[in-house]
This record gives C-alpha cells, sequence and structure tokens, in this order.
C-alpha cells in the first residue's frame, strides 16, 4: 500500500503511527485498495502546514494529487466512499447503515477518552509513547529530547486526560469502558469476523479508531486485551489485513442480539454526552457537567464539533425512509437510545453550513489546547 518507489502521483495522507484516526483512516484506504503515501507530521506541518491549509491542528491530513487537502477521518472517508464505489462499507440494509454511522461516532468520540487516559495516565505507557510521538514529530525540532518528550508527555495529559474529566472519582468508570467494550464484543467477534458479517463495515472502521493504535498497542490496555479478549485481539489484525477485493461474504440478516448490549452501553454513555455538549453548547457555556452510568464528570470542555456530530446522527435519523426508521427507532427506543438521540432540539453547532467537508476550514474537536 505505501512503499519507498512509486508514490509520485498518490494523495498523501499527513499523520503519526500512533495516531487514533490515523490508524482509522489508514484502515479504511488498505481495505479498499486505495494507493497512498503515507507522510510522518513533522513538526513544520503539525504546526503550520496542516491548520493553514485546513484550519484545524489535526491528524491526518490528506493532499491530494491536484493540490486539494482534507481533514477528519469520517468526512474523508464519506468522500472516498463517493468516488470508490465498488465493495461500499455501509450495507445496503438501511437500518444496518444507520447503526453503523451511530457506531462509528461513539467509537470516535466516546472511546476516546478511555484511549488517551489508558495511554497517559500510566507510565509503563506514557514513557513509551512520548517517545514514539516525539521522535517522529520532532525530528527535525532543535531541542534537546529529553525536554521535548517531557513536553509531549505533559501536554498530552493536560489537555486528553487532565481537562477531559478524568479524576480520582471517574477513573473507574472511565476503565470500566474499555472493559465493557471488550466483553461486548467478545461474542460478536466468536460468532462472525466482522460485526455485521462476513464483510468489514464502516462500524468495523471506526472500531478500530481507539481498539488499534491504543488499546490493542499501548502496553498497559493492550495486555488486557490479550489476557481477557484474544478474540477481539484477532479481528484487529484481521480488519487491519483485510482488503476488499478477498473477502467473501456477506452481511447478517437484520441486527444481531449480541449488538444490543452496545446499543444499551452507546446511549447510557455517548449519546448522554453528546446531549449534555450540545446543551452546553445552546447556553453559551465553556464546560458542562454529566452524569453517565452514575458517574459525575464535571468541567468537561464543551465541543462545536461534537454538537456537530449530533446534528449529524439526528440528520441521518430523519433521512432514513419511513419502513427503515420505524425500525431503528424501535430498535433504539429499546435499548435506551432513541430519547437521548433526539432529546436536545435542532443543536445547532452552525459548522459546515455549505456542506464542504472533508474539504474548506475544518475544526477541531478541542478549540483550546494548551501546553
Amino acid at each position: 500500500m505505501v512503499s519507498d518507489s512509486g508514490t509520485q502521483g498518490l494523495p498523501k495522507v499527513y499523520g503519526v503511527k500512533v495516531s487514533y484516526f490515523t490508524g482509522k483512516l489508514e484502515a479504511y484506504l488498505r481495505y479498499k485498495e486505495i494507493p497512498f503515501e503515507y507522510c510522518p507530521a513533522t513538526a513544520d506541518y503539525f504546526g503550520k502546514t496542516i491548520p493553514q491549509k485546513t484550519g484545524a491542528l489535526q491528524v491526518p491530513a490528506m493532499e491530494l494529487p491536484d493540490g486539494r487537502w482534507m481533514t477528519d477521518s469520517s468526512p474523508i472517508i464519506d468522500w472516498y466512499e463517493e468516488q470508490y464505489t465498488d465493495h461500499p462499507i455501509l450495507p445496503p440494509d438501511p437500518v444496518q447503515a444507520y447503526l453503523c454511522r451511530l457506531i462509528e461516532d461513539y467509537a470516535d468520540e466516546y472511546m476516546w477518552r478511555p484511549a488517551m487516559h489508558y495511554r497517559w495516565s500510566y507510565p509503563t505507557s506514557s514513557k513509551l509513547l512520548r517517545r514514539q510521538i516525539t521522535d517522529e514529530i520532532g525530528v527535525n525540532v532543535p531541542a534537546p529530547r529529553w525536554l521535548l518528550r517531557m513536553r509531549t508527555e505533559r501536554r498530552q495529559h493536560l489537555n486528553f486526560v487532565a481537562n477531559d474529566g478524568v479524576t480520582k472519582e471517574t477513573w473507574d468508570h472511565v476503565e470500566q469502558a474499555y472493559l465493557r467494550l471488550l466483553k461486548i464484543l467478545t461474542p460478536v467477534f466468536e460468532d462472525r469476523p466482522f460485526v455485521f458479517g462476513a464483510t468489514p463495515t464502516l462500524a468495523d472502521i471506526g472500531l478500530m479508531g481507539p481498539l488499534f493504535r491504543h488499546f490493542s498497542m499501548d502496553p498497559v490496555p493492550a495486555v488486557i486485551m490479550r489476557e481477557t479478549a484474544p478474540g477481539v485481539m484477532e479481528w484487529v489484525y484481521r480488519m487491519w489485513n483485510a482488503k476488499a477485493s478477498k473477502v467473501a461474504g456477506g452481511y447478517v440478516s437484520g441486527v444481531p442480539d449480541d449488538l444490543l448490549p452496545l446499543l444499551k452501553e452507546i446511549g447510557e454513555t455517548h449519546l448522554e454526552n453528546l446531549c449534555a455538549n450540545a446543551q452546553a453548547w445552546g447556553a453559551q457555556q465553556k464546560s458542562f457537567s454529566v452524569t453517565l452510568q452514575g458517574a459525575q464528570y464535571t468541567n468537561v470542555p464543551t465541543s462545536r464539533y461534537r454538537v456537530w456530530c449530533l446534528e449529524k446522527l439526528q440528520e441521518r435519523f430523519e433521512e432514513l425512509p419511513p419502513p427503515a426508521q420505524d425500525q431503528v427507532m424501535q430498535l433504539l427506543d429499546g435499548q435506551g437510545c432513541l430519547e437521548p438521540l433526539l432529546r436536545v432540539n435542532n443543536p445547532n453547532s452552525g459548522y459546515d453550513a455549505d456542506h464542504t467537508v472533508p474539504f474548506g476550514r475544518s475544526i477541531a474537536v478541542y478549540e483550546t489546547i494548551r501546553g
């Protein structure tokens, strides 16, 4: 997929090899067998070129051969699906397709917190990852390597752990999100190769964000996965090795019962969090508090981007054809997802009103990054 030669004229993926969303996008491009050139997002690109070209200081970013730039893994994947229509990653069943969208959003936005916690709260992981990130991004930075590593570790923990609601009171609940996901997915992958059958879908691609470059590779969560959920570990590398031209088989019929616990988990955590965030945004509050499964999170930064996530979930729900919408409504209602999905009437992020994503000026999930 990526080689040292023959990459001229290919789209370039600027990322970091331990990055949550870079891994997700790479998994998609590899599966669809879309040629690309991987380019490390060194300091000049990460701090200057990428935000100038895309509007957001985040990876992955993609530069197309015609000079256009894209960012944000979900819209990038949606755009590529329009260009490469063979082997689509959304099932033809609109009910399954909507659930793929919901699972992807949960994996992207909710599982971020436990992924960053396991990476940066435990020295066994943080000391390794600060070295890997600094050595890739800061290769040309004229500063002592030890100082760059310390700064990286401090910055990541401050912004994505301490400032994201991880406290001694919520610590156990944050970790339980990962442990529950492993428990939920284990019987799924005992029954079939991928979430909805023998063929990968957007649900699988979305879950690769947290489960690949973080949970299956960072030392602390990787031990847990290997020891308690080897079937999930097997799925991670099956997904990484999957090629659309070689995958044989189709989708299961309907929505398997073993996915209902995942929907219940999404309703109790991710959708509740999106609602509280959207309500805070509407009230022009810079932070919010929310109780998730009995755990009280306080002073969580309000994210405009996540208001947009809720907008898109509601918009896609409203776009479902009537029979499918009725099925989704009944299914989500039974697992406690429907009410939080629709609780906030018309969440208005004001983002992407002209429908230009993944092109144009993007916004980051967190508007303020310190350190």
